[in-house]
């Protein structure tokens, strides 16, 4: 069985998810696959809309296959992960830039490679069992596939606590984040879908919603006043002179994660900040750092501790507060030949 389902319905571009005991996870193929569709439906009359969704209720996409990266690293086999990350990140940016209306259904887990499949989309709609999150930090990664960019566009330091900590956010939350825009009951997602098959006419989608309270209304001022520092150790430092349930959750995620990952986060997410918001420059900051991440980051052992050996003992390149600013440029430096581009 093919791994993803790509078709046309009516007036509608259908990109169905289809392995869901994989928690459909994305591959390199299935990447290559959902942007040759999209380039094929951006000037194809008939084609109104743009659908992703997945089979399964446990989850829209938990992230990519890493474990077949690992394996290919271990090897000594860089470049397969390297290609894979560019023609994804690639992806990320159509589905960001795409003509005409994108939209996503989001349920269950939606982390890593599945944000940056749904997230990017100009209507995105997740459901009472959205659990989404950039855990990238813990597996020796920089959020990517765009990532940094919704992070840096997030309400206050909402986006600094979110990467650093790989926080999963209910549907409220991701709402809140901006990372998702409606909550619909799962029970009306297939006539909604019927729906934009029918007419291509995203309005429906709207009228559909239930009303979401602020579910960071409490917690935000604290938020932004323990992550607004620019280094993680000066971050570190304020959440461990709070005894707050909130910092002292948060200070224990950050103690679990990869300290040139949580480094090199904050850097693009300030640089990003610092100059605007743009979906391209986030891209490449991050496609800088995961290119060197089975070398000189931590990728191969977060990986190892995480999905192979599953020990969760990590050895760490950097112990916590060792990390200089010179460790930081290494890993964002340009790439010159292979710096990521994009279509014209």
């Amino acid at each position: 069985m093919s791994d993803i389902s790509i078709r046309k319905a009516g007036r509608a571009g259908r990109i169905t998810l289809t392995r869901p005991k994989a928690l459909n996870a994305l591959s390199h193929d299935m990447a290559l696959q959902i942007d040759a569709a999209l380039k094929e439906w951006a000037t194809d009359d008939g084609v109104a809309c743009v659908i992703f969704d997945a089979e399964g209720d446990k989850a829209f996409c938990a992230g990519g296959d890493i474990a077949d990266l690992y394996h290919a690293g271990k090897a000594g086999n860089f470049d397969h992960a390297r290609d894979f990350w560019r023609d994804e990140y690639r992806m990320n940016a159509r589905i960001r830039a795409y003509p005409k209306p994108v939209v996503s259904f989001m349920q269950g887990f939606t982390m890593g490679g599945g944000v940056g499949i749904g997230c990017h989309a100009a209507h995105r709609v997740v459901d009472d069992s959205t659990r989404m999150a950039m855990p990238e930090c813990g597996i020796g990664l920089v959020p990517d596939v765009g990532g940094t960019y919704l992070l840096a566009c997030a309400p206050g330091q909402l986006g600094a606590w979110l990467g650093l900590t790989g926080h999963r956010m209910d549907a409220p939350q991701a709402i809140a984040a901006g990372f998702a825009d409606h909550l619909i009951a799962r029970e009306n997602w297939a006539s909604l879908i019927a729906e934009l098959e029918a007419d291509g006419d995203t309005g429906t989608l709207a009228a559909a919603a239930q009303p979401v309270s602020d579910p960071f209304a409490d917690t935000r001022p604290e938020i932004d006043t323990l992550f607004a520092h620019d280094s993680v150790e000066a971050i570190r430092a304020a959440l461990a002179a709070s005894d707050s349930d909130l910092a002292t959750s948060a200070l224990k995620a950050m103690d679990r994660s990869s300290p040139i990952s949580m480094a090199g986060t904050l850097a693009i997410l300030r640089h990003l900040q610092s100059d605007g918001p743009a979906m391209q420059d986030a891209l490449k900051q991050e496609y800088r750092f995961t290119w060197r991440s089975m070398q000189q980051g931590d990728f191969l052992e977060g990986i190892r501790a995480q999905i192979i050996d599953k020990d969760r003992s990590p050895t760490w390149r950097h112990a916590l507060g060792d990390v200089t600013d010179q460790d930081i440029a290494a890993m964002l430096a340009p790439l010159d030949a292979d710096e990521l581009t994009f279509d014209a």
